[in-house]
């Protein structure tokens, strides 16, 4: 039997014991042997609710393809090489193109693209501090319901004005802008840190899940002539997130102590190793602190280069599918849940070099697909890392700290698709996007070095408002050895 001491605190692996002396003098605690415990179900409700934001976020992405008429919109004739253009397959050179009804160009797809961001970044910080003060429940139920209602609202937004169509997207933006940070939040409550990078990593998978599920069935969607096909996917993510929200309402608790259901082991096991029995809300943030704080920005900068990447797949990938490597509507419903669906979440250097790999092999499509893919796998570590850095930094301040980091980095969600439709413009060719490819490696890239200088695990000073507080919390994140973060 093996035995770690950490901060007078003792952790019996064998026996799930937990002896507290500094909250429960010689009173042992051990959690629940339940197979389903309440902070599962905030895992799994957390999940579905990311999973469904995150197809209300990219179907536009996979809609915009079929909206848009493309034989209204003036082309750069391109040059005469023909290594600059990818001839479409024979296959399907005599299926029929149909065009959407939206005469937009580049430049105003990429705006429609990226608008949603613009409210994206305004609620990171006040969702994660709504969050700390008055509980995550509500803020992030409410964001994602918001995000839900404005959602099916799109169609007929689109129909009736671009501007409005707009409009709608930022406000979409508003609403879901609020429920990462809130999340975070959460977790920084209902997990003992030693199951914090677990649980992040199920509950944030819901962005690939939700891409996963959104990008081939709003492509199958888009196909049908029902309803015009393309505003169905809106429609249903939609009403999806209205039907979610009721049963959040009634299954998820801001904290253990508010949760009726909750067995008592359970409820002292997250306590004693949280080391948080009082939840009060930090009134007083150290703002100077987190400005100064080289740790966080390392956070920053390197989410920063991920989001540039990310989103140059998520947003642009479905028009350079279809406008360079020539697939169709229906060959994307068919093949995306095998193809794009695994590559959504790149991370590092790995992925870099996959994009910087694609701009290489030009218009041979199977090495493209097989790149991406691959680029793709290595991303999802993400989750459990820089991602999961601002609650070893603080958990106090985590859903703070996770709005302002993301607040940055999700800036990239209309810097990066209104940088392509400025470089792209009317000139589809292998030669711009190669370029387009080339900038996000070198950005990610970038973005990694930082981190790997400036980046700690280590529980800051500024974390702390008194000495009490270094007494009360005895469970943080750096005083757990690295082999103890390791779990199946």
């Amino acid at each position: 039997m093996s035995i770690y001491s950490i901060n007078n605190d003792i952790i019996n692996n064998d026996e799930e014991l937990l002896i507290a002396p500094n909250s429960r003098e010689n009173e042992a605690v051990s959690d629940t042997k339940n197979c389903c415990k309440t902070r599962h179900v905030l895992a799994l409700m957390g999940f579905l609710g990311i999973a469904n934001v995150y197809a209300m976020r990219v179907n536009l992405s996979v809609a915009i393809v079929t909206m848009v008429n493309n034989s209204a919109i003036p082309q750069v004739n391109p040059a005469a090489n023909e290594s600059n253009v990818c001839l479409a397959p024979i296959l399907n050179s005599t299926a029929p193109q149909p065009d959407g009804e939206f005469a937009w160009d580049e430049k105003t797809q990429g705006l429609i693209l990226g608008c949603f961001f613009y409210g994206y970044v305004l609620t990171q910080v006040p969702g994660g501090r709504l969050a700390e003060l008055f509980g995550g429940k509500l803020v992030f139920g409410l964001g994602i319901l918001i995000t839900g209602i404005f959602t099916a609202l799109s169609p007929l937004a689109a129909k009736l004005d671009t501007w409005l169509f707009v409009a709608l997207r930022v406000i979409e933006g508003l609403g879901e802008g609020v429920t990462f940070p809130a999340m975070h939040s959460m977790l920084a409550v209902w997990v003992p840190p030693l199951d914090r990078a677990k649980f992040a990593s199920y509950v944030y998978a819901g962005s690939n899940f939700g891409t996963i599920i959104s990008m081939p069935l709003s492509g199958y969607l888009c196909s049908l002539d029902f309803l015009g096909g393309w505003p169905l996917s809106f429609y249903l993510f939609g009403g999806l997130s209205v039907l979610w929200f009721i049963v959040w309402l009634f299954v998820v608790y801001d904290t253990p102590e508010s949760n009726p259901y909750i067995t008592t082991e359970e409820k002292d096991y997250i306590q004693t190793m949280t080391g948080q029995y009082d939840h009060t809300p930090r009134r007083n943030i150290p703002w100077k602190s987190l400005a100064t704080s080289l740790p966080l920005w390392a956070i920053l900068v390197t989410n920063c280069g991920q989001s540039w990447a990310f989103y140059t797949q998520l947003i642009e990938l479905p028009t350079y599918m279809k406008n360079i490597l020539h697939f169709d509507i229906e060959q994307y419903r068919r093949n995306e849940g095998k193809t794009v669906g695994s590559f959504v979440c790149p991370a590092s250097v790995v992925p870099s070099l996959g994009f910087i790999a694609v701009a290489l092999v030009g218009c041979n499509r199977e090495a493209v697909t097989l790149l991406l893919v691959v680029t793709g796998a290595f991303g999802g570590a993400v989750y459990a890392g820089n991602q999961m850095n601002h609650m070893a930094l603080s958990p106090h301040y985590a859903g703070t700290m996770y709005g302002i980091t993301n607040a940055a980095s999700n800036m990239c969600g209309f810097l990066a698709p209104y940088a392509i439709g400025l470089l792209i413009n009317g000139r589809e060719t292998l030669d711009q996007w190669q370029k387009v490819f080339y900038i996000a490696a070198a950005v990610n890239i970038a973005g990694s070095i930082f981190y790997a200088l400036f980046a700690s695990a280590t529980e800051q000073p500024w974390s702390y408002q008194s000495q009490e507080d270094k007494k009360i919390d005895t469970r943080t994140e750096h005083d757990i050895e690295p082999e103890l973060c390791e779990f199946v």
